[in-house]
């Protein structure tokens, strides 16, 4: 088979969730089947450490767009001619983008349409183009796959899609994230924290991730902490609006918020593993892979009680009501307090992780692909 693949999420230095989903699971297909051939379509000028093997040849369709209307014409014009004019079997989009006027199967990964419940985090000219095309592009595929069951339902139900034609393959963490060595973590808690212990949040700073809810929560815990815990933010201010630099001013422990920025997979690794807690109350997320990278370096997580989250975290996490600060606090409270609790959610999270890797993920990618290909 040829396989044209929507590569625009691979981007090197800058690959949050999508992007390591495409890397991940990409380099292990490429690599399994070489009696395939493979075309990546990027975006952003093509970077060599994404070419994994002999198999895979690359196009870039640029310049890179960054307004819906730019999006809507490379896609609709750009990328349709070219995968409908070089005779492809296939076209596969792993971040869920896709267009109607693709006249050969298609399979596309649809990680969750957090767009259709909270459209107020969103310009209105992105909210207008995902709402308005991505269940266009869902009745179009051949095949769609999802990365939880709560995702699959939601696809589902809000697109009128058969549940049938949507596959579940969830997401995994890198192999570098790994328990630190105890004489590692004294090293990184005095990069970072002054030598203190610290809670740690780690994505986009983006008003749907609930970071101002972490703020308030953190002040509330603090007033009855006698540790000097800290609170480490790993991730860039792309999305730091009014409401969240009102918050985080007015706090009363501000100066307890250490703001890493963006870290290296490297260096994520020592600054998770070192963590008293990974704390993820986000207020929806069709999977959450920092949760998979925490069980994997040996700490404990507090969590929602929303969307995808209780189902991937399952007992190796606190969960918790998002939208309540003292629910979020008491939790904390819980985690400094109580090492047995400690104890007891790593060792279930030791225990969960094992339902996650990207051999799995990969393999099921692929076994949608032969489905499309068959039906």
């Amino acid at each position: 088979m040829r396989i044209a693949v929507n590569a625009q999420t691979l981007v090197k230095d800058k690959m949050e969730g999508l992007g390591w989903f495409t890397y991940e699971t990409l380099k292990r297909i490429v690599k399994q089947h070489p009696e395939h051939e493979f075309v990546f379509i990027f975006g952003k000028g093509i970077e060599k450490e994404f070419i994994f093997s002999d198999n895979v040849k690359a196009i870039n369709i640029g310049p890179p767009y960054f307004r819906p209307m730019a999006w809507w014409l490379k896609f609709e014009f750009l990328l349709s001619t070219y995968v409908n004019k070089n005779n492809f079997d296939l076209f596969l989009s792993p971040d869920g983008w896709s267009c109607r006027k693709i006249k050969i199967k298609t399979v596309i990964v649809i990680h969750d349409i957090n767009f259709v419940h909270f459209p107020e985090f969103l310009q209105k000219s992105f909210y207008y183009y995902y709402s308005n095309l991505f269940p266009k592009w869902a009745k179009h595929a051949n095949r769609i796959a999802t990365v939880s069951h709560y995702s699959k339902q939601d696809i589902a139900s809000t697109f009128n899609i058969p549940s049938d034609k949507i596959d579940v393959l969830y997401n995994a963490a890198s192999s570098i994230y790994e328990p630190v060595e105890e004489s590692k973590k004294t090293a990184i808690l005095n990069k970072y924290t002054s030598g203190e212990s610290y809670f740690i949040f780690v994505g986009a700073l983006h008003p749907r991730k609930n970071v101002i809810n972490l703020f308030k929560s953190f002040d509330v815990f603090k007033q009855t902490d006698t540790q000097n815990i800290k609170l480490v933010i790993v991730g860039e201010r792309f999305y730091w609006n009014k409401e969240t630099n009102s918050t985080f001013e007015n706090m009363h422990f501000k100066d307890d918020v250490v703001f890493t920025g963006r870290l290296s997979q490297k260096e994520l690794k020592l600054v998770m593993g070192a963590a008293l807690a990974l704390t993820y109350a986000s207020l929806f997320e069709g999977f959450g892979i920092p949760l998979v990278e925490a069980m994997n370096c040996g700490i404990p997580i507090i969590t929602s009680n929303t969307t995808s989250m209780p189902e991937i975290a399952g007992d190796a996490a606190l969960i918790v009501n998002p939208h309540s600060v003292d629910d979020i606090a008491k939790a904390m409270t819980e985690i400094a307090r109580n090492k047995t609790l400690r104890q007891l959610l790593v060792k279930a999270g030791n225990k969960r992780k094992l339902d996650f890797s990207w051999d799995k993920t990969a393999e099921k990618l692929w076994a949608t692909i032969e489905k499309a290909i068959s039906e």
